[in-house]
This record gives structure tokens, sequence and C-alpha cells, in this order.
């Protein structure tokens, strides 16, 4: 009697209880994802020490700061003892008008599978001192040692210099040694010493110079001018500009950009002239950068967020298709199909280290629906069956390689998917005899 409830209970229940088992593989498959996404990290890790590894060899972000003139000066100070001394100090002062016209010329080096994007950099610097009697009221010109007077210009990567800086100041022509003569405002750089006579003064004082440096993934400028113009033009279709302000124009199409940006002194915290203060310039650095084209690893991981839904769609399909076709599949099976769908993701991320994610994802997919569709006939022996299934695979890596491309409508777009497909599933379930008390299957549409 026992014997006879039992066969009875597992009868009526046996799709039930298969479907709880084929829920309980799609959690299994799930596992494999883990230790893929966790190679797909290992591999983006890689990848970030490889540029690590050539920008050091090469250089890297570069920020240019300046040019800066500092003048030191003596003021008098009481000691202790009631007596005047001489105590040197320093006065700042930054450019009246500052032009900056440049261009990047991007490079690519190929190490191992990997391209990492560095550039070399051509920029013309001009622009003027005001007069600097002006300037800072309460220093005597007469305490200014204009003999030790510097243009410092900060430089972050000093690996980046190809060739001897020159300025041009008023017609005469020096030379930047490595090296300022302090480190409040900028922290590293080189300098020069100018010439400033007392009669100058009074009178507008013009610079050029030209600077040719390398670097990698950013360049960035100090708008130090009362008014600064800066103009950069490249090859590289891809940039980003960051930095605390944005192009008052730019022009971005497949043959490179140029930018300009435009900013006055009032657009920034720090005056153009001080003493006895400290103030950080580079806090209003404008910033430039070469970005490479999306990242294959941040797309692969993103394809393996949808493992599940792959997984599970396709075992859904397959469980349907079991009960149509009254053709038992072993659970071995199904994970021998979860297997399939779980390489995808290694075909994907071997292949996109050397032919780019969506060529890699065409092939991966390709070769997965044609593995999967070929298994499928061997199991229900129907080409319609197959060909069927392999359609319905196709579409969903379509469906989820638009949803990659479109990053920041993939919610929405993925939403409604996921709710048509969950409608799609909740109609052809609805014919099912999970109790096995009449109805014997659903409709024969597939």
């Amino acid at each position: 009697m026992n014997t006879a409830h039992s066969e009875s209970f597992w009868s009526q229940n046996k799709l039930t209880i298969k479907g709880i088992l084929v829920a309980f593989l799609i959690l299994a498959m799930l596992i494999p994802t883990l230790f893929i996404l966790a190679l797909v990290e290992e591999r983006a890790q890689r990848k970030n020490e490889v540029v690590r590894e050539t920008t050091a060899k090469w250089a890297s972000s570069q920020a240019i700061s300046g040019p800066l003139l500092i003048i030191p000066y003596n003021e008098m100070s009481r000691t202790l003892e009631g007596n005047e001394k001489p105590v040197k100090k320093l006065a700042y002062f930054l450019p009246e008008h500052l032009t900056v016209n440049g261009k990047i010329n991007p490079e690519k080096k190929s190490r191992t599978v990997y391209d990492v994007i560095v550039y070399r950099s051509l920029m013309n610097v001009e622009g003027n001192f005001a007069p600097l009697s002006g300037e800072l009221p309460g220093i005597d010109p007469a305490s200014m040692l204009l003999n030790e007077a510097r243009i410092c210009i900060g430089i972050s990567d000093f690996r980046g210099i190809e060739d001897q800086l020159a300025l041009e100041w008023n017609g005469a022509r020096t030379i930047f040694n490595t090296g300022i003569p302090e480190n409040d405002v900028l922290k590293e750089g080189l300098s020069t010493i100018v010439a400033i006579s007392q009669e100058a003064l009074g009178s507008p004082i013009s610079f050029k110079l030209t600077i040719e440096l390398k670097g990698s993934e950013s360049l960035g400028f100090t708008p130090v001018g009362k008014t600064t113009n800066i103009q950069l033009s490249s090859a590289w279709p891809n940039p980003s500009f960051d930095g605390s302000f944005l192009p008052t124009g730019s022009t971005v199409t497949d043959e490179g950009f140029t930018a300009n940006w435009k900013i006055q002194h009032l657009n920034r915290s720090y005056p153009q002239s001080w003493k006895d203060m400290k103030y950080d310039i580079k806090e209003s650095t404008v910033e430039t950068k070469l970005l490479q084209p999306v990242d294959s690893y941040a797309q692969t991981k993103r394809s393996i967020k949808y493992a599940v839904l792959f997984i599970a769609l396709t075992f859904a399909l397959y469980f349907f298709v079991e009960i149509t076709q009254k053709k038992k599949v072993h659970p071995i099976q199904y994970v021998l199909v979860g297997m399939a769908l779980c390489i995808f993701y290694t075909l994907l991320l071997s292949i996109s280290e050397y032919l780019g994610f969506n060529i890699a994802y065409a092939i991966a997919a390709s070769a997965t629906i044609m593995l999967i569709t070929l298994y499928t006939k061997s199991l229900f022996t129907k080409w319609k069956v197959a060909l069927l299934f392999g359609s319905l695979l196709a579409l969903l890596y379509g469906f989820i390689f638009v949803l990659i491309q479109l990053q920041d409508n993939a919610l929405l777009f993925g939403s409604i998917g996921l709710f048509v497909v969950l409608a799609i599933i909740m109609y052809y379930s609805r014919k099912i005899d999970w109790y096995g008390t009449g109805q014997k299957e659903i409709s024969t549409a597939i």
C-alpha cells in the first residue's frame, strides 16, 4: 500500500521534481562562472601591471604648471634685542596673458598581447607679465633681489622631457635647469634665472618657450594667466576632458579632436601675485585624457553578469522541449550544456585579447550555438527542434550583446527584455499538467 502510494506521488509530481532538479542545476552551474570571473580579474590586473611597467619606462601622466616668476626680496625684521636685520622672502607673479598651443601625437606600444597608448607632445607657450612695480604694494622695489629672479615651471615627470627647454625672455635666451627655489607652490619642476632690471619693473615682459614632452594617459595644464587660452589637438579619437574646467569648445571625430579653453583669473581661487602666502595652483588644472577603446575585460565581466540568464533560459527551454517531445534528458546532459555555456566565456576572454571584444563575441557565440544545436539534435533527433533551439539561443546572445553595447540604457532594455521572456515562458507553461491529472503536454506549437 505504501509502495503504491509512493509510486503515485512520484508519478503525479515528476515534473515538479524534475523542475526543482533543473533549478538546482542552474544554481550549481553558476559556480564555474565565479572562477571565470576571477580569471577575468586576474587578466585585467596583469594588463594593468603591463601598462604600469611600460609607462614607468616611458613617462607617466604629465601636468604642466607655470610659468611662475619668483623674485626674492629683503624685508626688515626686528630681533629680540631690538635690532633690525634683513630677512629674505619670496614674491610670486603670474602672467598677464598665457597662450598654449599644443599637439598630442599618440603612439601604440605593444607588450605581449597588450597595447599601451603613450604620446609625444609639442607645446608652444607664450605670454607676458604685466609691469611688476604695481603688482605687490608693500614691497620696496629697491629691496628686490632682481639678480636672483627665476622663472619656474612645474612638470610632473622629468623622464618625459625630450629636449632642452629654452626660454626666450624679452628677446634673450636662457636655459632651464632641474630644481626650483622653493616647493610651497610647485612641488617639483624646472627653473632658470632671468634678467630683470629696475627699469624693466615698470614695463611688460614677454616670454616664449617650446616644450617637447612624452607621457601617457593624460596631459594637464594649470591656467596661471590672468587670461589663459589653451588649444590642444590630436589624432586620437577618444579623448576625455577632465579637471577643473571643461573646454569652451571642442570637436571630436574619428580622425581626432581639437579643444579650446579660455579661463579668467576670476575663475580661480588664487591671485595673480602674492607674498607670505601658500596657494595650491594645481587645483585649477585642466586635463585631457587619451582613453583607450572600451576595455574588453570590462565588457567580458559585464557579459558574465548575464550568465544566470543564459543558463536559466537555456535549461528552461530544454525542460519545455523535454516535456513537449516526451524525451527524457538526463541531469548529466543538462550539466554538459551548462559547461558549454560556461566555456563560452573563456573563449570570449582569450580571443578578445587578440581580436577585440566584438569579434571575439561573434566567434565564441557562434561556436557555442553550433555546439549546443548539434548536441540538441543528437538528444531529440529532430532538426526542427535543434534549429529552433539554436535560433532562440542566437537571439539570446544577440540580445545580451546589444545590452552590453548600450551601457547607460542597459537596465531599461534589459528589464523590458526579461519581462517579455518571462511572459512568453508563463504563456507556454500554463498548459502543463504539473500533477498529471488530465492534460498530457503543452501546445505543440514548438
